[in-house]
């Protein structure tokens, strides 16, 4: 009887003991990626605001300076008044929504509408077809990237697939919600020119 009692206890200590050894463990882990994280994060977050002044940057090349409109109602992921000279000269819209899969784009647009380059900062679409749209190496019968040909088209006709810019071959689905990412983000660059007065 005493021997099963020993027994026994020693199995509940050795169950405590590993709780313990576990426990100890996961408090360390914890405690050393939450110090990762501290270290981290400011880095990510400048590594972030440094690629997103390089798009802003290659979307609008004529402006000098990025004014972000701050307004929590804004219905796309953000907006800066592209300016020169301290005057507002068109708009940069950060805009993500679905496409095949998802997609992020950052594109630009003078205050007399017209695009002014268009980037994609992140492309989740399927290999081989929708992924050829952020590819910088895939060229259109046209000579340009999907995205370079944006460049200079007229927000008053539209973004049509297969109308008003080349859509990619086997990729309709891609291209039809770039289109919509595109108008999204120029009706809200409207919206706030229109308010700014340019």
């Amino acid at each position: 009887m005493s021997s099963n009692t020993s027994t026994k206890n020693e199995g509940i200590f050795s169950m405590l003991k590993l709780g313990l050894i576990l426990a100890v463990y996961a408090v360390a882990s914890c405690t050393v990626l939450a110090l990762v994280n501290n270290f981290t994060a400011p880095v990510i977050e400048q590594n972030n605001i440094r690629k997103a002044n390089e798009a802003m940057r290659a979307v609008f090349a004529d402006a000098d300076d990025f004014e972000q409109v701050k307004d929590d109602s804004l219905p796309i992921d953000s907006l800066y008044f592209a300016k020169k000279g301290g005057n507002v000269i068109g708009a940069v819209a950060k805009v993500s929504g679905p496409t095949y899969d998802h997609a992020t784009i950052m594109f630009g647009v003078s205050t007399d509408g017209i695009v002014t380059g268009m980037r994609f900062l992140e492309n989740t679409d399927s290999p081989g077809f929708g992924i050829k749209a952020s590819d910088p190496s895939f060229k259109l019968a046209n000579g340009k990237t999907f995205y370079e040909q944006f460049e200079g088209k007229k927000v008053a006709d539209g973004f049509k697939a297969g109308q008003t810019f080349d859509a990619i071959t086997g990729a309709t689905i891609t291209s039809n919600g770039v289109a919509g990412l595109l108008q999204t983000g120029c009706d809200v660059i409207d919206k706030y020119l229109k308010e700014a007065g340019k």
